[in-house]
């Protein structure tokens, strides 16, 4: 029997220590650049839009730009196998990255100048938001196989991957609290304008890193026949399925079920926190201020807790716990809508659900990374991410409509409040089917396996 070698973990203090590697500092920026776009058509793109009077079951429907993550494993296999435009000098991966920082720029800029009331209103900047996020798809795509690709052992991937989760969480602090300072000073059209110039860090990187070196080896030992031939098409997209389904068998579906619906609680209130902060008529000084503060020592807490818990515990158990204390998490913002804008109430709501979805964040990614098979480990991680925002991110387009629906009869307050409770309690499907999984699994290895 081979004996397993256990990747090195890296801590906070390792990690930083570890810059002073320019190849180890690109990945930073690389991370830095992936996570950049996500709140600007998201969360924060709703505070500005609640700024600008719109409705919130337009701002609910225009969160369906956020499809375009989940539907990114469908065009994954074009972006393994061919050149961006115009950069195929580059190579597969720097080209692909730098076609899409620069897309993922220049729509950011248009947002800025079209606005909300602009020439063609909602509908202009809501495309011009779709082509940041499909942009923004795009680039995670490349630069997490980058990522993999560029490491030459174990040990290395670990470190790559721990300083690229640093720069994507620095790029949420960014555009999560920093561009609220912006905003609150400068206006958000200018803000969006400074967060295109912020994608510049990961241009740079990308033109002074080097196509990894074993990039085209591994692109040409996994493409048996050309993607556009029968056998190409069922090697890249039908293949990792049946290698799925044919590890897990029977419990394939229940899994798949109940990572679909782990995070609704977040997703669906992913539209209207915004919107929620600016009717709360709290100063954006002051909410990216809590963000950035209790809100990030709270989210570094939830991290660690998290992966404590499912070296100590078990993924099982931390799923369990991860859907209880997601749940909570969401519905402590009914607090806020019913005690009023008092700092240290949201200070605590804030602190207390960005700990659970931490906590629940690793969980998930913990169990999912548990499920992928040797050869289609890149692919499958994929299909199981674009699993679990599939739900999620379609309902969440109703949340506006919703909260609007809810404010008829009574105060708009009242009505955010039995929103977070009754988004809070839609963790309790999720915690059933993770209480299931946990009775099958364990009678699992009893079961005779075939030699």
């Amino acid at each position: 029997m081979t004996e397993t070698v256990q990747p090195k973990k890296y801590g906070f203090r390792e990690t930083v220590a570890a810059m002073r590697n320019p190849r180890v500092a690109a990945m930073a920026a690389l991370g830095f650049a992936s996570g950049l776009p996500f709140l600007l058509t998201g969360a924060t793109f709703g505070y500005w839009l609640r700024d600008e009077g719109t409705t919130l079951t337009a701002i609910g429907f225009l969160s369906w730009v956020g499809l375009a993550y989940t539907f990114k494993v469908f065009w994954s296999p074009f972006i393994d196998r061919l050149p961006a435009p115009f950069m195929a000098k580059l190579g597969r991966r720097r080209g692909w990255a730098l076609f899409t920082q620069l897309t993922i720029a220049a729509a950011l800029v248009g947002m800025a100048i079209v606005g909300p009331h602009g020439p063609g209103g909602l509908v202009a900047i809501g495309v011009l938001a779709l082509v940041v996020a499909f942009a923004s798809a795009t680039q995670d795509i490349a630069v997490d196989a980058w990522r993999i690709e560029a490491a030459n052992n174990s040990d290395e991937l670990g470190l790559f991957t721990s300083v690229f989760q640093l720069g994507y969480r620095i790029a949420l602090l960014v555009t999560d609290a920093l561009i609220l300072v912006f905003a609150e000073h400068f206006g958000w059209p200018l803000s969006y304008v400074a967060m295109a110039l912020f994608m510049g860090i990961g241009l740079f990187a990308a033109l002074r890193t080097p196509e990894p070196p074993r990039a085209d080896a591994v692109m040409d030992a996994n493409a048996k026949a050309a993607l556009w031939t029968p056998r190409g098409f069922v090697d890249a997209i039908v293949g990792p399925f049946v290698a799925f389904f044919k590890a897990h068998g029977s419990l394939a579906l229940l899994m798949l079920l109940m990572i679909s619906v782990y995070r609704l609680p977040e997703f669906l209130i992913g539209p209207v926190a915004g919107p929620f902060y600016s009717d709360l008529e709290l100063s954006k000084d002051v909410v990216g201020g809590v963000r950035g503060t209790v809100g990030l020592v709270a989210s570094f807490l939830g991290i660690a807790a998290g992966g404590i818990a499912a070296v100590r515990l078990g993924y099982m158990r931390t799923l369990i716990a991860g859907a209880v204390l997601q749940g909570l998490g969401v519905a402590a913002y009914a607090l806020v809508a019913i005690l009023g804008p008092q700092l240290a109430i949201f200070s605590f709501a804030m602190a207390t659900d960005n700990f659970c979805y931490a906590f629940a964040g690793v969980a998930l990614v913990t169990y999912m990374s548990s499920l992928t098979s040797l050869g289609y480990t890149a692919t499958q991680y994929a299909l199981l991410s674009s699993t679990y925002t599939l739900f999620g991110k379609f309902l969440k387009g109703f949340s506006g409509a919703v909260v609007d629906g809810l404010s008829q009869g009574r105060t708009l307050m009242d009505a955010y409040a039995t929103f977070y409770v009754g988004a809070g309690a839609v963790a309790i499907p999720a915690l059933v089917l993770c209480l299931i999984l946990a009775s099958r699994t364990k009678v699992a290895p009893t079961q005779p396996t075939s030699a």
